[in-house]
């Protein structure tokens, strides 16, 4: 057994984006993309290129429970609440990429390895993924008591299913930055920009702290980046640190890979790209315990 199969539950945006990044796998593969609207692009796209299709949406699962040892729930908050039962009565481990927040909160470069033997993770925001790290970063060198973040997106990047969570958006990345970034108390804030041409994402952070090292916490955030950068190679600083007092500021931007939406929809990229670092991780520690017969490592 070389690889773990794996479907995507959604045939939106970002569950078109997913498939062509699943594709590079080498430990994920992919079997199937369920949807609701036979005529989607997603769906259609999938089908052209070998994948079974289904627009039956969540009863897919029930009627092929083999389709998939691990499935990338990209549909919306409220439909992954639905979801997750199921996949839970059938074994399927969930990787959510709603801010339905069922399960624990992961941001793979700060506590992947913490969850491996959990069913059902929730991958927080786009704005999560892009500051969390940040945060954390910054809390391990100088203890934040608090982190606010602003995330500006093109409004052409956000589809129906962002704008219908914008509320989970705010509150779901606020929680993950306290309980993931280690801030003492967190704010998020989003902001679509109708500019044309489209803008490419940018995030501000903010972070007040305790112990402010300048030097430490610039190599901090630099080091974080560049982690980052191992699997969204389009992250970046914008422009040096700002320290004024115990406040300092962070600017990012994140250019996406183009694998399906445009570069400046970085702030769906990064999710999707976090959705397949996580994804692999769990194959790699499946496929681990499978040849040792032991606890797996998703190294």
């Amino acid at each position: 057994m070389n690889k773990i199969k794996a479907a995507i539950l959604g045939s939106g945006n970002i569950g078109t984006d997913l498939m062509y990044k699943l594709e590079r796998s080498e430990v994920l593969e992919l079997t199937a993309m369920i949807g609701i609207d036979p005529a989607s692009e997603g769906l259609q796209r999938a089908r052209s290129r070998g994948y079974a299709a289904y627009d039956n949406g969540i009863q897919a699962f029930a009627d092929h429970s083999d389709i998939a040892d691990i499935v990338f729930d990209a549909t919306s908050a409220k439909a992954h609440v639905r979801h997750a039962k199921l996949f839970k009565e059938l074994g399927i481990t969930a990787i959510d990429l709603t801010p339905a927040a069922r399960g624990p909160f992961v941001c793979p470069v700060v506590n992947l390895g913490e969850h491996m033997d959990t069913s059902n993770v929730n991958l927080i925001t786009c704005g999560g993924q892009a500051t969390i790290p940040i945060v954390h970063a910054v809390n391990r060198t100088a203890d934040v008591y608090y982190a606010e973040i602003v995330a500006t997106v093109s409004s052409r990047s956000a589809g129906p299913g962002t704008r219908a969570n914008i509320d989970e958006f705010t509150s779901t990345t606020r929680r993950g930055l306290e309980e993931v970034g280690g801030a003492d108390r967190g704010k998020a804030i989003i902001i679509l920009n109708p500019a044309d041409p489209p803008i490419m994402i940018r995030n501000t952070v903010y972070c007040q702290v305790r112990n402010m090292n300048r030097q430490a916490i610039d190599l901090a955030v630099r080091d974080m980046v560049a982690q980052v950068q191992a699997y969204v190679p389009g992250y970046k600083l914008r422009q040096e640190l700002l320290f004024d007092g115990d406040q300092v500021t962070v600017f990012l931007e994140v250019e996406g890979a183009g694998d399906y939406f445009e570069p400046y929809a970085g702030n769906l990229d990064i999710m999707t790209a976090a959705a397949v670092r996580t994804g692999e991780a769990f194959a790699r520690y499946r496929l681990s315990a499978a040849r040792t017969g032991k606890g797996g490592s998703a190294i």
